[in-house]
Parts: structure tokens; C-alpha cells; sequence
């Protein structure tokens, strides 16, 4: 059977990139079950209130439900269980020096199949303020304004 080519998005994080900055990303692979790779297939995850932590030099993710495989027997897995990020030892060092010095947090943005692999992005972030939040949709506003006002005077409206 020929391999899956490019990226199909399970699910993202869209509420991580309203309360934090991500300062860079990272991709990591997870350690899953069968069941849980099946049930992603399916389109199934939620990554709200999930974060990534280091613990005894591994990268764990935790909090991320990934719902039971609805044909899983006995052997389905834990909805929400704590799940081992694949990455090197560099980028393992890496990213706890930075959080632990800089006050980073690890956020997960998406989690996709990359090539018929389960991958998740990871974002180290720093929290936003309320007042930093309230710009961002300022600016935001700001920009649809612009482009329907453009819009209109493209189409002759104005």
C-alpha cells in the first residue's frame, strides 16, 4: 500500500495563539497506541488546556484528549493520558534551558500527520497580557477594515 504524502491537520490550537506569543516551534513525534493513531485518523483530538512539560529529560504532553477508538475493544486507550514527545537529545536540552531560565511555557499549536506520521508543533511561549490580547484584536480589527474598504473601492462602491 503506497505511504501518505504531505500534511493533514487533526487539530489545532487556536486559543494558544490568543494567549501567548509563540516565540518559535518545534515538531515533535508522539509515542501513541494503535487505537489512538485510528482514532486520529478519524479527524478526533482536542488540544485545549494541553501543555508540554519536562520531566527526568524527556518531553511529555499532557492533558490532550484524543476521544476512544469508537471499534477499540479492551485494548482502547486512556482519553487522556500523558504522552512522550520523539525528539532529539539537542532539541530536548534546548528547549528545557529555555524554559527554565526564560520562564517559557511549551504549548502545543497543532497535531497533524506529516507523511502518514503523527506529529505534533510545539510553540514555546510566553503569556500575553490582557492589554497585549485587547491590541492584538485592535490590530486585527484595524486590518479587516482596510480590506473591505478596498475591497468596495475595487468594486467601484465608494
Amino acid at each position: 500500500m503506497p505511504r501518505e504524502k504531505g500534511r493533514k491537520v487533526v487539530a489545532s490550537n487556536r486559543k494558544a495563539r490568543h494567549d501567548y506569543t509563540i516565540l518559535d516551534t518545534v515538531e515533535a513525534g508522539m509515542a501513541l497506541t494503535g487505537t489512538e493513531v485510528k482514532s486520529l485518523r478519524a479527524g478526533r483530538a482536542s488540544l485545549v488546556d494541553a501543555f508540554a512539560q519536562v520531566s527526568n529529560g524527556e518531553i511529555f504532553l499532557h492533558a490532550m484528549h484524543i476521544p476512544e477508538y469508537t471499534q477499540g475493544t479492551w485494548t482502547n486507550h486512556e482519553p487522556r493520558r500523558i504522552r512522550k514527545l520523539l525528539l532529539k537529545r539537542g532539541e530536548i536540552l534546548k528547549l528545557s534551558g529555555k524554559v527554565r531560565e526564560d520562564g517559557l511555557t511549551m504549548v502545543p499549536l497543532q497535531v497533524y500527520f506529516s507523511d502518514g506520521w503523527a506529529k505534533v508543533e510545539i510553540g514555546l511561549a510566553r503569556g500575553k497580557r490582557d492589554y497585549d490580547k485587547r491590541q492584538d484584536l485592535a490590530k486585527r480589527d484595524a486590518a479587516k477594515e482596510i480590506n473591505r474598504a478596498l475591497g468596495r473601492r475595487g468594486k467601484g462602491m465608494d
